[in-house]
């Protein structure tokens, strides 16, 4: 039987937690079949789009040239709105039982690293199916979907990218945070490679247009070779420095291992993702394959994001929220909204998670949603968050203890502590400091226990 932290672990880094019922059966697993059995079930979940079933490519581009003012202010109002659906719709895919945990864990992780803010909902959808269908597939694929992408040709300005006037935009990005890193390239790299993208645009609908009279066709010399480029053969340029495949598997560890960066094993991912062509898949399979992924230094070390604390509570207690705007609401107050990352570079993650305005809304959280009680908070982006609010919020969910409930009743007090502890903490705590006696006669002490525990600092890693 495997270790329960490492499996745990495991489904930490590479999904959103485990559900209580899940315990049993991924404990007699070994560390080998768990990994090899998500990515069996990401392959399958890869296969089947998200699908566009909300009308929300309604508008077409005549439709939107011919708008006025007003109408144009409406219907981004309610694009705005479709991407929050949509925001829902994936929060609900992360922590359904029959989706993913790993497919929607990179998708995730992809979101955070190719940046970018949809402001259409048809865009939204388009750029999420870009990111999860090539999520564990080739990296130069993604990159060269990402680049077409209406959503990151929007977001970075490409569509005003022509050979007269030539918007660097994209390229800056495309070098210094997607793909070789700051460093390893010039200001005249930027420049040459901007022209190569010059024409890549985009319509209304979402399409990938690329314009022969605004593309300069001439010349570009761009890391030492002279050619008459285009984006697909900077991306290629790119792709042969190694120094790319370094850049990625640092962020990849960083995410995925530490924050604390060991070069050592960095430059062994680095070895494996470089020499496979850049197969994500390959690269992800020998991280979590690899027995240093699971040495104590590495578990319970990382603060969880927003979206990881929702989720990891919603599976814990087959929690649903009840509206998309209560999901939105409370994913703004912690920091994380999904498909609005605060700039171009993505979250910076860490201990930014944790600052004055959010520490007391993380710790009391769980006791909140479940009692349903109204607690005090500011969006996190508030300038004034540090101070006293006079705002309460009460965030509509349900709950279902049932399985938790199977799981972990008839054990007396000290070791239904220690059941609960391993389950949802990923650090030790001492056990004789909870204030077990308190729950000798309560009727309720299995939820009331998990609550407890859940208000802990540890709870708040992973």
């Amino acid at each position: 039987m495997t270790d329960q932290r490492k499996i745990q672990h495991l489904y930490w880094r590479a999904g959103f937690g485990l559900k209580p019922n899940q315990i049993r059966e991924k404990t007699t697993l070994s560390i080998d079949q768990a990994v090899d059995q998500l990515f069996r079930d990401a392959e399958r979940a890869q296969q089947s789009p998200i699908k566009d079933n909300s009308n929300y490519g309604d508008i077409s581009n005549a439709d939107h040239l011919s708008m006025g003012k007003e109408l144009k202010v409406a219907q981004r109002k309610k694009g705005r709105n479709k991407v929050r659906k949509l925001n829902y719709q994936w929060v609900k895919r992360m922590t359904n039982p029959s989706q993913s945990p790993l497919l929607e864990r990179m998708t995730l992780f992809w979101h955070d690293h190719f940046a970018c803010m949809p402001q259409q909902p048809h865009w939204a959808v388009g750029y999420l199916n870009a990111l999860r269908s090539n999520a564990l597939g080739n990296f130069k694929e993604m990159v060269l979907a990402v680049s077409k992408d209406s959503s990151m040709i929007r977001y970075l300005n490409n569509k005003q990218n022509r050979k007269t006037s030539p918007n660097e935009n994209f390229a800056r990005e495309l070098l210094e945070l997607f793909t070789i890193g700051r460093g390893n390239y010039t200001e005249r790299d930027i420049k040459e490679s901007a022209k190569a993208f010059t024409g890549w645009s985009t319509d209304f609908e979402g399409n990938f247009v690329f314009k022969e009279k605004q593309h300069d066709f001439g010349n570009k010399t761009f890391f030492g070779k002279t050619g008459k480029f285009d984006g697909d053969e900077i991306i290629d340029i790119i792709l042969e420095k190694r120094k790319t495949a370094e850049y990625i598997c640092s962020k990849i560890y960083h995410y995925f291992v530490n924050d604390q960066i060991d070069k050592q094993r960095v430059s062994e991912l680095t070895d494996v993702f470089y020499n496979s062509g850049y197969d994500i898949k390959k690269l992800m399979m020998h991280l979590f394959k690899s027995d240093w992924f699971y040495a104590d230094k590495h578990i319970g070390n990382k603060i969880k994001s927003p979206i990881d604390l929702i989720t990891g509570m919603a599976n814990a207690f087959n929690m649903k929220f009840e509206s998309k705007d209560a999901l939105i609401f409370l994913q703004k107050a912690l920091g994380q909204v999904l498909f609005a990352p605060p700039n171009v570079a993505g979250w910076p993650g860490g201990k930014s998670w944790i600052d004055n305005s959010t520490l007391m809304l993380r710790l009391n959280l769980a006791k909140n949603l479940v009692e349903q009680k109204d607690f005090d908070f500011k969006p996190k982006d508030d300038f004034k968050a540090a101070g006293p609010s006079k705002a309460t919020k009460k965030i509509a969910v349900t709950t279902n203890f049932n399985l938790f409930n199977q799981t972990f009743n008839g054990s007396d007090e000290r070791k239904l502590a220690n059941k609960l502890s391993e389950y949802l903490l990923q650090t030790d705590i001492n056990i004789d400091k909870l204030p077990l006696d308190d729950f000798t006669n309560n009727t309720d002490k299995v939820r009331s226990m998990a609550l407890l525990l859940m208000s802990l600092p540890e709870y708040q890693m992973c």
